[in-house]
């Protein structure tokens, strides 16, 4: 079995959409732990602003497959594969860690990149998996996160009433 760990954000509808993917994910994976909720600005567009966290899973599915039923889950939410990259989004799920895997083909890649490049990924992932380490820097999140550049993308946690 393989853990992984899954960014979830919405900013549009962004209660009804994080939970109801949330309840889509434990449909699909077992053992599902879900990180805090932030609050973050839209990046590399102007939007709304968005709710983020992380979710670590078990799985028994191939990392490709797993991809894929993010998308469905997605799709289910209303999200439409022809907007461009950065823009608003009903539910937003990308597979960041599939165990301690190196995954590099046709434009899928685990680790993915966001883990360090944003605090919406990396705070999430370091509250649920402090001690983990990131299978190319070889750092834990922990780490990472104590260095991270916190000043220019600001983050704050919100108590969130969880529909399940």
């Amino acid at each position: 079995m393989a853990r992984i760990y899954i960014s979830v954000g919405s900013n549009i509808d962004r209660e009804k959409n994080i939970s109801k993917g949330v309840i889509a994910l434990k449909t699909y994976f077992d053992n599902v732990i879900k990180s805090s909720v932030y609050e973050s600005k839209a990046l590399g567009f102007n939007g709304d602003d968005f709710y983020n966290l992380v979710v670590a899973a078990d799985t028994d599915q191939d990392a490709l497959t797993v991809r894929n039923n993010l998308q469905k889950i997605e799709e289910q939410q209303g999200r439409l594969r022809t907007q461009a990259r950065f823009t608003s989004r009903t539910l937003d799920l990308d597979l960041l860690l599939y165990d301690a895997e190196i995954i590099k083909q046709d434009g899928f890649e685990i680790p993915r990149g966001e883990i360090t490049e944003y605090a919406f990924v990396l705070k999430p992932l370091c509250e649920i998996a402090p001690n983990e380490r990131h299978p190319v820097i070889s750092e834990t999140y922990k780490t990472l996160w104590e260095r991270f550049e916190k000043k220019s993308q600001p983050l704050t946690k919100i108590e969130y009433q969880w529909e399940e």
